[in-house]
């Protein structure tokens, strides 16, 4: 059985800004499994046994090698999409995650073709799902 496509799947969504209004954007490669070219927040699954606290660190420390500063909850979405063919169905838990700017690089240079820091009016059009 597959996540997200047989069952819903849980997601742990952030949106990483410097606590200066710039928020951290990273535009996916053809490496990922879906959405390509697209600018993306950062995020990664929930598995079993791993709170979601402890995902969002994880989570950060692996996409961007950096940690958590401070982190707000902000709800919770329904996210309906489909990927090849399938419905899939995704409950995403959104934290917004204040990080050191300085400290952020990017971990993972095989998914992200780039990463940018962007101002909340001059976020990229070409966005995710997981970007508000």
């Amino acid at each position: 059985m597959k996540k997200g496509i047989d069952y819903p799947g849980v997601t742990v969504v952030f949106m990483c800004h410097d606590g200066e209004g710039n928020f951290l954007l990273h535009k996916r490669s053809n490496q990922c499994r879906d959405e390509h070219g697209r600018w993306d927040a950062g995020g990664g699954g929930l598995d079993f046994g791993i709170g979601v606290v402890e995902t969002l660190k994880k989570e950060i420390t692996e996409e961007f090698s950096t940690d958590v500063l401070d982190h707000k909850f902000l709800g919770y979405r329904d996210v309906h999409r489909e990927h090849e063919g399938n419905k899939t169905h995704w409950i995403s838990l959104d934290f917004l995650v204040c990080v050191d700017r300085n400290k952020v690089v990017n971990n993972e240079p095989h998914k992200f073709d780039e990463m940018g820091w962007f101002k909340w009016g001059r976020i990229p059009r070409t966005k995710t799902f997981s970007v508000p």
